[in-house]
């Protein structure tokens, strides 16, 4: 069931399409907040619950536990390689990670498996930032 588009729900599709990457419902709504945005955090939360629930948003939880949100740029069943310092975010191929599942599943003995795949790491960019604070 879609859920009707009001002002804040729209606020909060807004800016998390302004996002570079993932973005927790806190940043989301300090971000608000900063524009002048009235919108309270269980709004936020509850606007990006239903947008990862439509398809509308990606959601995934950061090696921290935190719960974090990006503009979904594809309906389709896809992953992220995800860099843990800047965000920076990039969809990977499907094919070899699907097949990878199923048959690790079928190994075990289970059908129907269902997956959700994200990689964190460090991107090219921070690795080399990185490299260059140890460098001596």
């Amino acid at each position: 069931m879609m859920k009707r588009n009001t002002w804040q729900r729209e606020a909060v599709r807004t800016e998390l399409s302004r996002a570079e990457g993932f973005v927790s419902a806190q940043g989301l709504h300090s971000a608000l907040h900063t524009s002048g945005s009235p919108i309270g955090l269980a709004t936020v939360y509850r606007a990006l619950a239903d947008l990862a629930l439509e398809g509308d948003a990606d959601s995934l939880q950061s090696p921290d536990g935190e719960s974090l949100y990006r503009a979904c740029s594809t309906t389709e069943h896809h992953h992220h390689l995800i860099c843990r310092n800047c965000g920076l975010t990039v969809e990977i191929e499907v094919a070899a990670i699907e097949n990878w599942a199923t048959e690790e599943a079928a190994k075990h003995g289970f059908t129907e498996a269902a997956h959700v795949i994200d990689i964190f790491g460090l991107c090219a960019a921070c690795t080399a930032l990185a490299s260059a604070r140890t460098t001596p």
